[in-house]
């Protein structure tokens, strides 16, 4: 049987303490920055070696290799070298690392877990920023069919009235991950269902779970070895064990949008990707809350995978001052759920929501004492922000949002579409923006095949921003300048988060065709490699793994594709 969190005793307590707050995380970013700076000074490049500086000594053991050493940080902590970095990576693990803080904001683009080879996540880390393990392939044929025939379908509810759902759809990405000799493909569809597939060749390796309703996000398998997989729907919140004797998913533990109150969101969807680290699980709500749980994950007499969650903190990802900006929108000043999946680096979770809210909130005490998080940045976009905010090595926040809400479009037309944030400015965060459309239209309300700005989270690899907007925009975009350096007319929507690995560019369109692109020249305009032709439009995004691309499409069907 499932069981209920209870709600700790600090969740209706406000958020205080903003501007304190703000001056204690630049404080804690700047220290950041002076490490990150010494890394770069003692290596010569943002993967160099760092060199563990000793009163009055030079040097470290004699080695002359610098770039073979494990070397500790500037707060003692142990961090691999450049070499040990490379070869994790190219296993497809992350190094092995010591860090004081949650995340090491230098595991910007690097593979997640060191014990479970895969793309485990939603955008693959902590900081949105991994996209998967090559090789890409060359020439890719659809090499499997997930069903054989028909589609993966199910009847959910819009505005009250039944409306039919096939495939899979945004955000969609698989757990592509190994399990001692086989490759794991799991997913959730339109048809209810969370399924674990062989990825060799798209046979069943236990049992459908069903999750109660359509599954809009993208599951989490644990990146610690334990065989539990973590996943919402448009009904509940699951842990479920894969472990089971008798070949069936197992339900350990359930978490519904009415556990908690007050909440303010759209609804009770679970869109959201979780983050498990250190046994905490991160996870945010349509319901507008967002959540930390405590796992005690651990194995039973049998042998079996056990969990007993208890929730830790929770908060409204929402404030007085957005319900008071959003007062003018009618029905959407409720249009404060959460999305996106959160992302994390350092010590601060960093989530947005339906009304535009980006904000940061510190856990470096959470172990200690869960009442001490709080939110440490604010920023408002103006309108729906759903793609995940991706964090490069520096901290700097990558947002993209939508351009749909008439009352609020002043706001949304003066911060753009996609932004750079830097939070360690939290009275004037913003770097650079690139607005969508390029030239101002009329406000008002749009229908959603109308609306412009960004819905798939972009990408960030070798100094460049990839994006796709609603209308079929597609962009690069230098990371430092915001300069757009290319862009393609693709048939829209275009809500597929790109992809990129080994120097290709993996992007869906609506019309159903999966286009890659060589980004071997990454500030140049990149020529189309291939283009594979699939059954329905593509809003999922795709999982590179060791030669195949997983991905579904809201033809019915998901795909393995591959060289023959």
């Amino acid at each position: 049987m499932s069981s209920r969190p209870q709600p700790p005793a600090q969740a209706s307590r406000t958020v205080a303490g903003l501007a304190e707050a703000s001056r204690a995380d630049r404080s804690r970013t700047a220290r950041q920055r002076e490490i990150q700076r010494n890394r770069l000074l003692a290596g010569g490049g943002v993967l160099a070696v760092l060199v563990l500086l000793v009163w009055g000594c030079s040097s470290i053991g004699g080695d002359d290799d610098s770039t073979t050493t494990a070397t500790k940080d500037g707060d003692g902590t142990s961090q691999p070298s450049k070499d040990e970095v490379e070869e994790a990576t190219s296993k497809g693990l992350a190094p092995e690392t010591e860090t004081a803080q949650w995340v090491d904001p230098q595991s910007s683009g690097q593979p997640w877990s060191t014990s479970v080879v895969g793309q485990l996540t939603f955008r693959g880390n902590p900081t949105r920023s991994y996209y998967g393990l090559g090789p890409v392939p060359k020439d890719p044929k659809v090499l499997w069919r997930y069903p054989e025939s028909g589609g993966m379908c199910g009847q959910s509810a819009v505005g009250g009235q039944a409306k039919s759902w096939c495939g899979t759809g945004w955000t969609g990405e698989p757990a592509v991950f190994e399990d001692g000799d086989e490759t794991w493909v799991s997913f959730g569809a339109y048809d209810k269902n969370i399924h674990f597939l062989d990825g060799t060749d798209g046979s069943e390796l236990i049992g459908n779970f069903d999750m109660g309703d359509i599954i809009k996000g993208s599951v989490t398998r644990d990146p610690d070895g334990f065989p539990l997989l973590y996943s919402g729907s448009r009904a509940d919140f699951h842990i479920i064990a894969t472990d089971r004797p008798d070949g069936q998913p197992a339900d350990l533990w359930s978490m519904s949008a009415d556990d908690v109150s007050p909440v303010n969101g759209w609804n009770n969807d679970w869109d959201s990707s979780p983050l498990i680290i250190d046994d905490y699980l991160f996870e945010g709500g349509e319901n507008g809350q967002w959540y930390i749980v405590k796992l005690n994950r651990g194995k039973g007499a049998d042998g079996l995978v056990t969990v007993d969650p208890q929730l830790v903190f929770n908060a409204p990802g929402w404030d007085e001052q957005l319900t008071a900006d959003l007062a003018g929108s009618g029905s959407r000043v409720k249009d404060t759920g959460i999305e996106n999946s959160l992302a994390i680096s350092g010590n601060t979770v960093y989530f947005a929501n339906s009304g535009g809210l980006v904000q940061g909130w510190d856990i470096s005490k959470l172990k200690e004492d869960p009442t001490s998080v709080k939110r440490v940045f604010r920023f408002w976009t103006g309108d729906d922000t759903d793609a995940s905010i991706v964090i490069d090595e520096e901290g700097m926040l990558y947002v993209a949002s939508e351009r749909e809400r008439g009352s609020t479009m002043d706001r949304s037309d003066e911060v753009g579409q996609l932004m750079k944030l830097d939070p360690s400015k939290p009275d004037d965060p913003l770097v650079w923006s690139i607005k969508d459309p390029a030239e101002p239209q009329a406000h008002g309300d749009c229908e959603e095949s109308s609306c412009y700005g960004i819905w798939g989270t972009p990408a960030i690899s070798d100094g460049v921003i990839y994006a796709g907007t609603n209308h079929g925009r597609f962009f690069g975009a230098d990371m430092e300048t915001g300069e757009i350096l290319w862009e393609k007319d693709l048939p829209g929507p275009t809500w597929q988060s790109p992809v990129v690995v080994d120097e290709t560019l993996i992007m869906g369109d609506c019309s159903g065709v999966l286009h890659a692109y060589d980004v071997s020249e990454p500030k140049e305009d990149p020529p189309e490699r291939w283009t594979v032709e699939l059954e329905g439009c593509i809003e999922s995004t795709p999982a590179v793994f060791k030669g195949k691309i997983y991905v579904g499409a809201r033809g019915g069907a998901f795909y393995a594709i591959g060289d023959a």
